[in-house]
């Protein structure tokens, strides 16, 4: 579903700031395969998520979604294929729009524009079911301004916005980060349902060490632009913190957010 050949990225090449961000990344994730990205900052998982979504051009290699080439694909065109959730959780809404609106866009995005006007019951029907199993109590209030709701609740939002139409890869930005603990233990479990559900392909960036070994099917740790660990099967299933952490720290990356987390 997703293959990257021979990727690298430098940002401001030439310069004092000249920033290798990957190097020949080679990565190939099967239809299903739930990804859990970790590293410190500056190992390039960001980097790496923004070139899959084409905000960033590749230097060298290629990018393959579902078997085609979407190397010199634009970011606009490329969101087709995607869903993606952003860590801050007012990115991904229309705030000042309501929740069956925003609903409503992430819905007919891949479909063909007409002139038809406003919700139609069908979809308010279908609005509701979405919201239901959210269990947020979101199904009564499809009338609200997305504004007014608090983080998590915007997070689970659009959450279902990137998955209401199935995405061919699902990114996840540490989009549970700026959330308080109960709240990111919640949509975490949310999104953990949904994407078996729906048998997603995902690829989840996390600095929370429990949050990589507990969810998804494969680990991939990152290092100044390079994939130095990728794990999964049993021995994913086996590993615990402290044998990540000594990894981490046996690489001399072990940075303080991750220890605190």
């Amino acid at each position: 579903m997703l293959k990257l050949v021979n990727v690298s990225k430098t940002f401001n090449p030439g310069t004092i700031t000249e920033k290798k961000a990957l190097i020949d990344i080679n990565l190939h994730l099967n239809p299903g395969d739930f990804v859990t990205v970790i590293g410190g900052n500056g190992a390039g998982k960001s980097t790496l998520l923004n070139l899959i979504a084409g905000v960033h051009e590749c230097d060298t290699g290629s990018i393959f979604i579902d078997g085609k080439d979407v190397t010199d694909m634009k970011e606009h065109i490329r969101s087709r294929y995607l869903g993606r959730v952003f860590q801050d959780p007012m990115m991904g809404t229309a705030s000042n729009m309501e929740i069956e609106e925003n609903l409503a866009m992430a819905y007919r995005r891949t479909k063909k524009r007409g002139l038809g006007w406003g919700i139609t019951s069908h979809e308010k029907k279908l609005f509701r079911e979405k919201l239901a199993y959210l269990d947020l109590g979101l199904e009564d209030r499809m009338k609200s301004k997305v504004g007014l709701l608090s983080g998590g609740q915007r997070q689970a939002l659009t959450l279902l916005m990137a998955t209401l139409e199935t995405p061919k890869i699902l990114l996840l930005d540490e989009h549970t980060a700026a959330l308080d603990p109960k709240t990111a233990a919640r949509v975490l479990d949310i999104t953990d349902e949904i994407i078996k559900a729906s048998k997603l392909t995902t690829f989840m960036v996390t600095h929370n060490m429990k949050h990589a070994i507990k969810y998804g099917s494969r680990l991939i740790m990152m290092k100044e632009g390079r994939i130095i660990y990728d794990v999964s099967g049993e021995e994913k299933k086996n590993l615990e913190v402290s044998q990540l952490l000594s990894k981490f720290q046996s690489d001399g990356d072990a940075n303080d957010r991750m220890i605190l987390n």
